[in-house]
């Protein structure tokens, strides 16, 4: 009875588009046909379709939530006994399809903090794996030329990047580890010695890094800056087009009057790299024997009252537990193993994707920094 009531309805490509038309994307705020994300759809039979739900990241939070959401449109269009046979996959967005520098980077996203100690590379190496959990393809430079800290977080102290000839010139191959492509100062000087440069030399080794390395096929390109705004910010901007920018605050007033610095920097008019978002590290300590406990020993609230007042994205709080120096003293990220920490990180890691897919499909391209003499 139910066959013929479906077969009778002579379901059509057409027409499941139109049912799937209903179904929109929670972020984006438009319908997945219009957007493109509804691919391969195949009428198998009268009683059986399959498509792709092409989303915009692999690390989208709201997965789940699109394809419920079909499954309930497919129902209410044509029945309960109609199977739709549903493929999540995914396809970062990008708005660098012309780019000179890097072509095949889709996202270049910088990571800053006003001040030294908030945890910026830690958040960096956190973010830059998460992304790799989820499928994506991430690479790490660490800009950080004073105080490069990527080589101990990843556990790739002492190794060197191998170099190869591409049109009679030296390329560095970047060194991979937990699915990520690394590139630190770390990797050139040895780790006792410090690394004492003038600012044309720290942005030249920046420039080495974006344009002299095998970088490949990125979905992202994380860029963990130095503290403050330095001649290497400047570089940064006049060198690539960055999509957008994650301020790394604690909540302490110092480092939140230093954090606005930095997103100011960014949205000055010269500048414009749209900010993704704030987030707030050592928000709260939490002692392992009390997981469920938290303790505002920095002041609380910081963070999102900074987003607040700029009209950014909060993306969230990351808790002071001892495991995660534990993690990152010891080159295993705490992203990579079980609890809070792993959970708060891979929260942000949703979030920055998120706001990536959405700058890049409501704003325009952002353009490399014209200095004008």
């Amino acid at each position: 009875m139910h066959k013929n009531q479906i077969s009778g309805m002579n379901i059509s490509k057409e027409k499941v588009l139109k049912a799937l038309s209903t179904v929109e994307d929670p972020d984006l705020k438009k319908d997945l046909v219009t957007l493109g994300m509804i691919q391969d759809l195949e009428i198998i039979s009268d009683q059986k379709i399959s498509f792709k739900v092409v989303l915009t990241t692999p690390a989208c939070p709201l997965k789940e939530l699109i394809r419920i959401n079909c499954e309930e449109a497919i129902k209410k269009a044509f029945g309960e006994e109609l199977e739709a046979e549903i493929l999540m996959t995914s396809n970062v967005t990008t708005i660098r399809n012309d780019a000179v520098m890097l072509p095949n980077v889709k996202n270049i996203i910088a990571i800053a903090s006003g001040k030294g100690g908030v945890g910026k590379s830690t958040c960096s190496s956190n973010l830059a794996v998460a992304l790799a959990k989820s499928g994506a393809k991430v690479g790490l430079i660490d800009a950080d030329i004073s105080g490069p800290s990527v080589p101990t977080m990843f556990n790739v102290e002492g190794e060197q990047p191998a170099i190869k000839q591409v049109d009679g010139k030296n390329i560095i191959v970047p060194i991979e580890q937990y699915g990520v492509k690394l590139m630190s100062i770390g990797f050139l000087t040895p780790a006792e010695n410090a690394v004492v440069w003038r600012g044309p030399m720290a942005s030249s080794a920046l420039k080495q890094f974006i344009g002299d390395v095998d970088w490949g096929e990125l979905d992202y390109l994380l860029i963990d800056l130095p503290p403050g705004t330095s001649d290497i910010h400047l570089t940064m901007v006049q060198t690539l087009p960055v999509t957008g920018a994650v301020i790394v605050t604690t909540p302490q007033k110092v480092a939140l009057a230093d954090a606005t610095k930095a997103l100011t920097m960014f949205q000055q008019p010269q500048i414009n790299v749209p900010i993704l978002g704030v987030v707030e590290n050592m928000a709260y300590f939490t002692p392992a024997e009390l997981p469920d406990n938290k303790y505002y020993i920095f002041g609380q609230g910081g963070g999102r009252k900074l987003s607040e007042k700029y009209d950014v994205t909060y993306l969230g709080e990351i808790p002071l537990v001892q495991g995660i120096r534990e993690s990152g003293d010891s080159g295993y990220p705490a992203v990579m193993k079980e609890g809070i920490m792993a959970e708060a990180f891979g929260n942000f890691a949703e979030g920055v994707a998120r706001q990536v897919a959405i700058r890049n499909a409501g704003a325009s391209k952002t353009e490399v920094v014209q200095v004008k003499g």
